[in-house]
């Protein structure tokens, strides 16, 4: 601001003075004004200029850049009478920076390369041009620039390598990223630290860990930093905290983002003890207040369920911090505390996606469906920008949970609208809720119009395959998966094995299983373990089951001895549900419904004593069973039925209609057996 003032007396002084102020004297001022936002003065004084040169016109086109006014840096520009690479770097960089620009500053580095005898296309053009490609994931423009490079001679500068190396690296072809050093002597810092963010973008940690170590001469904080992140965001936290300590042993002093990475493999690890000592660490090194270090120990603390910890923090740091509060909105949340998440969300002066995203799938995680709607009306009606993908994937959970397809096609009309319904995980939520509620057809409509797919699309589709028993399609959909070069992960063969179980398929089954872990080197999750013992169940094949039980690598949990009480109550086997009823109560038993399990086994033997017996334990240990509810939506409004309660408005009369239906059944089943 004084050197606005500045410049302000001095033009006053030659005003009145009469002499006309110097060329470079008036771009100075220019450039002055335009820094500090008086983007009309500066177009003024460039007006009165009675003469003007090459830096005057790039001065007033940086005036609009600065500005956000592009469309006035394009006129400016093409007023320009002599333009050279400055102008064009000028308007380049505007448009690459700004979202919505990202053609016309294609069309704009064409049409340089044209004029490449009155231009010259530098450095600085090259990486801004790579850096647009790396953000646009258009790989393919990316090799023809860089052929353009190598051509002109351009491809042997230091920040000419580091920006392919990020093009090629964005754009998932690691193999590229790596062929641009080969067989090049230069390695500096800036190409070393580019080449390790590479590794760590694509999970190759050992080869990122031989790069840190080649040349220990070559390390500042970002490389520190770099190894830090990689480690904590590709699953090695250990590795992350040991380089993270030894980074101070070596003279490196920690920043926000030496904590950013030790933080994030401190949430990976849900160690509460080592959230306490990297708290300590920040207080030590006086970052607290970072809005990022701050956020990230909030989120800790929520995360392992201290919420005091958490709500001190956030109290003394983190009150204006938005990120947070959202960790603080997800904390309460995950200990079914909405009204203290709601209260939160609620005291915010302004909200972002961010907290809206947070606040609308923790009402759907805690099954509030209800509440989730009500606050999406409200955030489509308020906001102007498209709602985040996260948003309109949650509400569609919330859909499936339900079983609301009204609901269901409206977002979907919505995503319609908005172009939302191109994003892959929308896609595969709108798949998995059409298919929970009860319209496969849809849902396969859906998976043969989506142009790209991806292992989570197909094993969304195998599932709805698999859950509506059609097993073949299921088999075949896998069998196409696998011709497209995509591999499968646990979550396919989850959806193979259900298809198997349900339609007792037991060799199928069998082969799909020991495929996982002989062809494609996946390990057994107890889902897998619990749909084959669920298999065996339904195909009366209880011996195998037991056999199958006893040759896990693991002691059998509640979820696989309940599969296996299932099949002995398909069966009336109360005698092998006897086996395992006390490893079932052991490891399940503050649940009521195992002790209902268990009592309806015995029932469907005759065993009446021991279903009492086990129904008088459940009572001893108050044991609590969820109460079975179920609803029906009519028009718009959603009507719920608990088991047990008769206080529904209109219960009578919905009992009135069942009996009439049952009575119509039996009649209708009675003349087909006469």
């Amino acid at each position: 601001m004084r050197a606005i003032k500045e410049g302000l007396k001095l033009q006053a002084r030659a005003t009145k003075s009469g002499f006309p102020l110097r060329i470079a004297t008036i771009n100075q001022l220019i450039e002055s004004y335009s820094k500090n936002g008086f983007t009309e003065e500066a177009q003024k004084l460039f007006d009165e200029m009675p003469e003007r040169n090459m830096y005057s016109w790039n001065a007033l086109i940086n005036a609009g850049i600065r500005s956000r006014d592009l469309g006035k840096a394009k006129r400016i520009f093409y007023s320009c009478p002599c333009k050279d690479t400055v102008s064009y770097n000028s308007l380049l960089s505007g448009y690459a920076r700004t979202g919505g620009y990202e053609a016309e500053a294609i069309a704009l580095f064409v049409e340089m390369r044209s004029n490449a005898s009155s231009v010259e296309v530098d450095e600085f053009t090259l990486t801004t041009i790579l850096n647009l490609v790396a953000k646009l994931r258009a790989l393919s423009y990316g090799k023809e620039v860089h052929c353009f490079m190598i051509k002109s001679g351009n491809d042997l500068s230091v920040f000419a390598l580091s920006s392919l190396i990020d093009m090629y690296s964005k754009n998932s072809s690691f193999s590229d990223a790596f062929k641009v050093v080969n067989g090049v002597d230069l390695m500096d810092l800036v190409v070393k630290n580019s080449l390790l963010a590479a590794c760590c973008r694509e999970g190759q940690m050992e080869i990122a860990k031989e790069i840190f170590f080649s040349t220990p001469e070559l390390r500042d904080d970002v490389t520190w930093n770099t190894m830090i992140s990689g480690y904590a965001q590709n699953g090695f936290p250990n590795e992350a905290i040991r380089v993270f300590k030894r980074m101070s042993d070596d003279g490196f002093r920690w920043s926000e983002h030496s904590f950013g990475g030790l933080l994030t493999a401190c949430l990976t690890l849900k160690s509460m003890n080592m959230g306490k000592e990297v708290h300590a660490w920040v207080l030590k090194e006086g970052t607290c207040s970072n809005p990022f270090v701050n956020s990230g120990i909030v989120d800790i603390y929520s995360r392992c369920g201290n919420m005091e910890y958490a709500e001190s923090v956030q109290t003394r740091y983190g009150k204006y911090n938005i990120f947070a509060m959202t960790s603080m909105i997800v904390g309460y949340s995950a200990r079914r505390e909405m009204f203290k998440a709601r209260c939160l969300f609620d005291s915010l002066p302004e909200k972002n996606f961010v907290v809206w995203t947070a606040i609308i799938s923790s009402y759907v995680n805690s099954l509030q469906c209800e509440e989730a709607f009500d606050l999406f009306r409200e955030y489509a009606a308020n906001e102007i920008d498209v709602p985040d993908p996260v948003i309109l994937v949650s509400l569609l959970g919330a859909c499936a949970i339900q079983a609301s397809v009204s609901l269901g096609k409206q977002i979907h009309a919505f995503m319609m609208r908005s172009g939302s319904v191109k994003d892959l995980k929308t896609v595969s939520a709108l798949i998995d809720m059409y298919s929970k509620c009860g319209f496969l057809l849809y849902a396969c409509k859906i998976f043969d119009r989506s142009i790209e797919k991806d292992t989570v699309i197909y094993n969304v589709m195998i599932s709805a395959y698999a859950h509506h028993g059609y097993e073949v399609q299921a088999i075949r959909l896998f069998d196409e998966m696998s011709k497209q070069g995509l591999r499968p992960d646990a979550v396919t063969f989850i959806a193979l094995l259900s298809a198997c179980r349900h339609r007792g398929l037991v060799e199928t089954g069998e082969k799909y299983f020991l495929s996982m872990t002989k062809d494609h080197k996946i390990s057994p999750e107890t889902d897998h373990y619990a749909c084959m013992v669920d298999m065996y169940g339904r195909s009366n094949k209880l011996d195998k089951a037991i056999t199958f039980m006893k040759a896990m690598p693991f002691e059998p949990d509640s979820i696989i001895l309940s599969a296996f009480l299932n099949g002995c109550r398909a069966n009336r086997n109360p005698e092998l549900a006897a086996i395992a009823e006390e490893k079932l109560l052991e490891v399940g038993g503050g649940s009521g419904g195992r002790y209902f399990q268990l009592a309806s086994v015995y029932a469907s033997g005759g065993k009446w004593e021991e279903m009492g017996r086990v129904m008088r334990e459940m009572r001893v240990r108050e044991a609590k069973k969820l109460v079975g509810c179920s609803w029906v939506q009519i028009g718009s409004e959603l009507h719920v039925f608990r088991s047990g309660n008769p206080s529904h408005s209109i219960a009578e009369t919905v009992s009135s209609v069942t009996s009439c239906l049952m009575i119509s059944e039996q009649y209708h089943c009675n003349e087909i057996f006469l």
